[in-house]
């Protein structure tokens, strides 16, 4: 998408006309010359901070290897650090790219080598508020930590500081080219030019644009600039240079403070008002950054933990309700309002940090993660942020820049691009009152719900009653056969939203609204099946043209309808059976269309890649439908992905063909992380919730090597409840506390209360899948469950496995009289839980392979 100019909107033009005249010689200067001046306030020293603690205990931390071109992100309310492991990285004071490309250079005392610092980066080690890159060298180590902090200064988002400890003098360059870009699709002013301001303590320098009433400061403590090309040089661009010596007897226990702060009016962008607050910004670093780890401890103490045999699921839960949270971003400039942006990678050469600024359908697919794990709060701020950007005739925002506000944002295409995130709006709502019975918040929020509704129900050209693309894109956003008229995406949507406006029009005693919405949802659940499913096939089409006729590619979009739980395909078993395939499965997740389309392309965006957020979708589909060890699967996909690229976080897409994410995927991803959390409480723990009645329903689907499984802090209404489950004997037994009269209740046939505790009848015999994602660059290989039946004496599995290959599944006996007899070879050894061998027939690719346990 190309850059799109602003209007100016500037006062006072003859002050700025005297100010350009002041400054026209530096117009014929490179970027990177620098001019040097006096500060006005010489007595404004920055002090190098002493050393403080960074770790705090409890805190969740990963430690790795660095993999140098792979990404990290540092992300706040108000800013960005996005990187690579080898310590190179951009900084964000939203929505300003202040610098990017920072590097370091150590010279040290008596040795006569230059030495590139980052290219010895060895550990990234990554904790909620804090990411920190060691560098490790024979007479150096440097820790470089980057903090994005909840509540800096106004004017700042970001800092970075440098510990140092060496056996000789270094001295340290730091190199990084200034940017000062405002986010896309804002008007760039061109670069900037650069001044040194001296003080009594070093300097810093000061990023000037064409105004004066925008600029940026950068500064450490007791640095010197580097290069300082003279007016009279031939013009050239150099990189900006912060030079700091360090004598390791002195210095062992300081720190080296990167500060960055910008003002946007003539006040703030003033040289006085920007060293002002680089001075504050250097004062409170110590207790910024204590903020930031007490925000995120309390985060984790006040919403949904879990804890299981799997230690690295457990890890991988908690890391993406931190992702999520990390991705709070106040709007500008006014901060006013948060939301939830979309994800986060480096920039490059462009001012579009991967998405990092508000998406309608992004945000409210991660809702349902939100609303599961507690944080209420950001629930209603991220609707309202919606809400107050509804069009008049109702329709919800697709996206809002960071930027929105510095030009005519709805007169572009991309405000309301999509279709999908007003029946999305309904629908994330009601799930919202289900877990926290806030029937105010709907009352209050009522006509703008009722004009949503409105224009979901009016967008229907032909007739059939379901909604469709007329107004925007369902999914896709490109489709080689032609785009579509209405996709089953879009439907399966309408149809849940109507079902949820019906939920939210009873709360609010709208009864006939409530009649007429459920009425509109059984209609549209026959529509599809007599308009989508295609017997002939087996499977539902993608989606229906205007004339009747359908796109018939195999696609795991029928996912959808399965994701409040109040809707199910009636045909869906054979499908899902292809999805589960490697047709569709990967061992990293599933692709969106099957490899055997005509236009399938694995690095493609819409053909044929994997989105871990299709994944989710696919994964609480299976759960929902029965096809768990499949469910689990796809689960676990999701989690162990949360290290393999940016530590913490999960990655927005992947190769179809080979396990390496795109270069282009967006390393830190909303969503992506959104769909660890909601299969795993939804579907594994088989959890739904009504707080109306003050009931937890659970169904439970634990892996048949659990013996065990803790909630911690399950949200409903105002409160929070503990919940314990283990297996005793033929039963899973939950118990519950922490809540008054809560009601424990499942779904599962012959689950019963007895004194206070939930009884849940296990099967006489489970069977297991393990997990693991492959090694990178691998094609897939592992073992795929097709299909699954449970009888009253009998599991019968169908399985695919590369040919000649052996492969291993988990066997549990819950029935201790039982004897399990199989199809397999040896027979099976009667024991409480074993694991059993199959071996797949020789020939080429994938083999299917029917199992059979029987009791």
């Amino acid at each position: 998408m190309s850059s799109l100019p602003a209007p100016l909107n500037r006062t006072q033009v003859s002050s700025t006309l005297r100010a350009l005249a002041a400054r026209i010689a530096l117009a014929t200067i490179p970027a990177a010359l620098v001019t040097v001046a006096l500060s006005q306030e010489p007595n404004l020293e920055f002090p190098v901070t002493p050393a403080f603690p960074l770790h705090a205990p409890g805190a969740p931390s990963i430690v790795r290897e660095t993999v140098p071109w792979k990404p990290f992100t540092v992300t706040g309310p108000r800013g960005a650090l996005l990187g690579q492991q080898d310590g190179v990285f951009e900084a964000w004071v939203f929505p300003w790219k202040i610098f990017s490309d920072l590097r370091i250079r150590a010279d040290m005392a008596d040795y006569p080598v230059p030495i590139a610092v980052n290219e010895y980066a060895s550990a990234i080690e990554v904790e909620p508020d804090h990411t920190t890159i060691v560098y490790s060298h024979a007479n150096f180590t440097i820790r470089e930590t980057l903090v994005a902090p909840q509540n800096g200064p106004d004017g700042t988002g970001v800092f970075a500081f440098f510990q140092v400890e060496a056996v000789r003098p270094l001295t340290l360059t730091f190199q990084f080219t200034p940017e000062m870009k405002r986010m896309w699709p804002a008007f760039f002013d061109g670069p900037p030019s650069p001044e040194w301001v001296k003080t009594l303590a070093g300097g810093f320098y000061v990023l000037h644009l064409n105004f004066p009433d925008q600029a940026a400061a950068i500064a450490m403590p007791q640095s010197v600039p580097g290069i300082m090309a003279p007016y009279q040089e031939r013009p050239k661009n150099y990189p900006l240079e912060l030079v700091v010596h360090v004598d390791p007897a002195k210095d062992r226990d300081k720190i080296f403070p990167l500060l960055i702060s910008v003002g946007e009016t003539k006040e703030t962008a003033n040289t006085a008002a920007l060293e002002a607050k680089l001075k504050s910004l250097n004062a409170a670093l110590d207790q910024l950054y204590q903020a930031n780890q007490k925000h995120y401890l309390d985060f984790l103490a006040s919403h949904v933990a879990i804890e299981t045999p799997d230690q690295g699921f457990d890890d991988a839960f908690t890391w993406a309700e931190l992702s999520i949270d990390q991705l709070r971003v106040e709007t500008t400039p006014s901060h006013q309002e948060t939301a939830l942006a979309a994800g986060f990678t480096g920039s490059g050469d462009s001012a579009r940090p991967g998405f990092g600024w508000f998406f309608g359908r992004d945000s409210l697919w991660t809702l349902y993660a939100v609303n599961s794990y507690g944080d209420f709060s950001l629930t209603k701020s991220q609707l309202e942020f919606l809400i107050h950007r509804q069009r008049p005739d109702g329709k919800i925002i697709h996206e809002w820049s960071q930027t929105a506000d510095t030009l005519d944002w709805k007169s572009l295409p991309y405000a309301f691009a999509s279709a999908d995130a007003t029946p999305l709006l309904l629908m994330a709502t009601a799930d919202y009152l289900s877990i926290s019975n806030d029937v105010a918040f709907i009352a209050a929020n009522w006509d703008a719900l009722q004009k949503a509704w409105n224009f979901e129900t009016s967008h229907d050209s032909d007739g059939d009653g379901i909604y469709e693309n007329t107004e925007g894109t369902g999914w896709v956003e490109s489709w080689p056969p032609g785009m579509p008229h209405q996709e089953i995406y879009l439907a399966a949507l309408d149809q849940q939203a109507s079902s949820a406006f019906s939920r939210l029009a009873a709360a609010v005693g709208h009864a006939d609204l409530a009649k007429l919405a459920s009425d509109r949802a059984s209609h549209i659940k026959d529509q599809i099946e007599k308009e989508y499913f295609l017997p002939d096939k087996n499977y539902y089409a993608f989606s229906r043209n205007a004339d009747g006729t359908t796109d018939d590619s195999l696609t795991i979009y029928p996912a959808v309808a399965d994701w409040e739980g109040t809707f199910t395909l009636a045909h869906s078993g054979p499908m899902m059976a292809r999805w589960a395939s490697d047709e569709i499965s990967t061992d990293w997740g599933t692709r969106d269309l099957s490899k055997r389309g005509s236009f399938y392309d694995p690095i493609s965006y819409h053909q044929g890649s994997v989105w871990p957020l299709f994944t989710g979708w696919v994964s609480l589909s299976e759960y929902r439908t029965g096809h768990t060890l499949s469910g689990f699967a796809h689960l676990m996909q999701n989690a162990d992905l949360t290290w393999a690229q940016n530590p913490g976080a999960v990655t927005e897409l992947l190769s179809g063909e080979f396990f390496a994410p795109m270069g282009r995927s967006t390393s830190h991803q909303l969503w992506s992380s959104a769909m660890v959390l909601t299969p795993a409480l939804r579907g594994l723990f088989g959890l739904r919730w009504d707080a109306a009645r003050n009931a937890l329903i659970f169904s439970p689907n634990l892996p048949a090597t659990w013996d065990w499984a803790k909630l911690h802090r399950v949200p409903i209404g105002a409160g929070r409840a503990e919940i314990e489950m283990k297996r005793s004997g033929s039963m899973l037994e939950l118990r519950a506390s922490g809540i008054p009269g809560l009601n424990l209740e499942s779904l599962t046939p012959g689950a019963r209360v007895v004194r206070g505790t939930l009884q849940i009848p296990l099967p006489p015999v489970e069977v297991g899948v393990s997990h693991g994602l492959p090694e990178p660059g691998s094609v897939t290989s592992q073992l795929k469950v097709l299909a699954q039946e449970s009888g009253d004496h009998s599991i019968t599995l169908r399985l695919a496995a590369p040919a000649n290959s052996v492969q291993r599944l988990s066997l549990r006996i819950n029935a201790p009289k039982v004897k399990v007899r199989s199809n397999l070879n040896p027979p099976i050894p009667q024991l409480p839980l074993q694991e059993v061998t199959v071996q797949f027939p020789e020939d080429k690719g994938y083999e299917e392979k029917v199992v059979t346990f029987t009791w």
